[in-house]
């Protein structure tokens, strides 16, 4: 589900010091989107919708999330974007993030 060689990366390409920042900016910006997706998903920007979250996922190592976002960002450049299963890919992202939150400690302490 999470990446943790990739989180681990990322925390020593940006540093210790400001990796709680960097998550917390991608957990506000997808959040955001994923509230979005949650209510009312507009099927028109669906593709670039997916493709920012994909993008962002893959950065913190969201792996089983982004992989639904890639194949929802296909599907929509299909033209298939009603097929998309956005609550499949609200709940992977839900999922995601609390294994993120409980586990993160953990998996950086090795």
């Amino acid at each position: 589900m999470i990446d943790w060689t990739r989180v681990a990366t990322l925390r020593d390409e940006v540093g210790a010091d400001d990796f709680d920042e960097v998550v917390e900016i991608f957990m506000e910006e997808v959040d955001e989107m994923i509230e979005r997706l949650r209510k009312a998903p507009d099927i028109s920007t669906l593709e670039k919708d997916l493709h920012f979250l994909k993008g962002s996922a893959l950065n913190l190592g969201f792996r089983d999330f982004s992989n639904l976002c890639q194949q929802g960002e296909t599907l929509s450049a299909n033209g298939n974007a009603g097929a998309v299963d956005v609550p499949k890919i609200v709940q992977s992202y839900d999922t995601s993030k609390r294994s993120f939150v409980n586990d993160l400690a953990s998996a950086l302490a090795g």
